[in-house]
């Protein structure tokens, strides 16, 4: 198993989000979980790959259960992925050594090639102060190719086309299809047709992880 979840709960003070949530994920299995705004679904990934540390239940990742072995584990794309004020290249490797030809690669899989090779310094150019030189979908994709170039066994995805509109959306999940490839994944969203490509569903509710 790739992903294995027992008896997980979690709280913010009083508010319980996750009530006994129980899971586990074939490696190379896609897993679908929908829900309402506020369900936790974010809160369910962000336990996932080891950004919460769970106080209730018992997490394991490619079996590691250490936050610090979860988080190398996954790789996650948000709904809006923070960009550094770097460089194309740094905000990809995320201050790590890294070959061009790692770079390039998960460029091109993020479908972003003609795009950096039309920009005069190319992958050295400037995405400005928190992206705000780079539209929602070049942001968005350059999020997918840092996750491609990271590599991890498990990819979680959270409602990662949501803010964008149709034509950005469509070239988007064309990028999400190339990172996906052979991966074991959690999609998490509040629109059930992004899911439809999954091979389980789930539904968040009330606390709650429901069979669809």
């Amino acid at each position: 198993m790739s992903i294995v979840i027992e008896n997980l709960s979690f709280s913010y003070g009083d508010l319980i989000i996750l009530n006994e949530i129980n899971l586990t994920v074939k490696t190379g299995e896609s897993v679908g979980i929908i829900g309402a705004s506020g369900s936790g679904k974010s809160t369910l990934l962000k336990l996932i790959s080891g950004l919460y540390d769970e106080k209730n239940g018992r997490i394991d990742v490619m079996g590691a259960s250490h936050p610090a072995m979860r988080r190398k584990n996954t790789a996650m794309v948000m709904q809006n992925n923070p960009l550094f004020p770097a460089s194309i290249r740094d905000n990809i490797a995320c201050g790590h050594d890294m070959d061009d030809a790692v770079v390039w690669h998960a460029i091109e899989t993020a479908q972003l090639t003609e795009w950096v090779a039309s920009l005069p310094a190319r992958v050295e150019s400037f995405v400005g102060e928190r992206g705000n030189q780079v539209s929602g979908g070049q942001a968005q994709r350059i999020a997918i190719a840092r996750a491609v170039a990271k590599d991890a066994p498990v990819v979680l995805l959270d409602e990662p086309a949501s803010a964008l509109d149709d034509d950005t959306s469509a070239a988007l999940f064309s990028a999400l299809t190339n990172l996906t490839q052979n991966k074991t994944v959690v999609h998490v969203s509040h629109r059930p047709d992004t899911l439809a490509n999954c091979d389980r569903l789930y539904e968040l509710d009330g606390g709650f992880l429901l069979v669809r």
